[in-house]
């Protein structure tokens, strides 16, 4: 079977040999795709919703294999004790609602290794979430499909990273928006990204002038508008050098 991009970065992350909870797992793919590769061995996939939950037990069952992941209706982590699995999925989900399932789950969510993260928005609140609760992100990656951008995010127990290499603690006010490792690497994709956000700032800025009165709200907006793109505008200056180079 073949996984989406968005699920294949995800799946590229979890780490071979760990037992799999995936919550919000709608129809399964993932632990389905994942057993089928051998890169795990048993897996729980969670849902809150019969509907998602019952479509995943047909896909399971359509592969046969029933004896490996077990499905789970409940509410986040509410239904997984702690020692069940070493990786958690959180996917195709709004960034307060992974925060709202990690908070209310806090004592299942200290027993897994890794936690994998694809939250729809509010990404740069995901990351100081993580970073203010006792985790370290270690990897990142950033795919687009069908016009949408998609981050996805690995992060670990603070105390498995014995060795950070002169890696600084404190995400900056930049790595915090964009990701840190994204513009380490000077990812395509993130570059796509602030590009795509840079000309939706531009033409915010553009109606706003275009007005005819400004009040303080609009004032206010105006100056929101302004330092988003500057944050964008520094973020894709790190790519300057890689265009000088290729053009050299």
């Amino acid at each position: 079977m073949q996984l989406s991009l968005r699920l294949s970065a995800v799946a590229e992350m979890v780490t071979k040999g760990n037992r799999l909870v995936d919550v919000g797992c709608d129809h399964g793919y993932l632990p389905v795709y994942l057993i089928l590769n051998k890169k795990i061995p048993k897996a729980i996939a969670a849902d809150v919703g019969k509907g998602p939950l019952s479509r995943a037990r047909e896909h399971i069952s359509q592969y046969g294999l029933g004896a490996y992941i077990e499905t789970r209706l409940c509410d986040g982590l509410q239904g997984i004790r702690p020692e069940e699995g070493d990786t958690l999925v959180l996917a195709g989900m709004g960034g307060p609602l992974m925060e709202k399932i990690m908070t209310e789950g806090r004592e299942t969510l200290s027993g897994f290794r890794e936690l994998i993260l694809q939250p729809q928005s509010d990404v740069p609140h995901v990351r100081r979430f993580l970073l203010n609760n006792g985790f370290a992100i270690v990897q990142e990656t950033i795919v687009k499909e069908d016009g949408k951008f998609y981050p996805v995010m690995k992060a670990v127990p603070e105390e498995a990273v014995s060795d950070r290499d002169g890696e600084p603690a404190v995400w900056t006010e930049e790595e915090l928006l964009f990701g840190r490792f994204l513009l380490r690497e000077k990812h395509p994709v993130l570059k796509d990204f602030l590009e795509r956000e840079l000309r939706i700032r531009s033409e915010i800025l553009g109606h706003l002038a275009a007005g005819k009165e400004i009040g303080k709200e609009a004032r206010m907006r105006k100056n929101e508008v302004e330092e988003e793109k500057r944050q964008i505008l520094a973020a894709l200056k790190k790519y300057e050098s890689e265009e000088t180079d290729r053009m050299a």
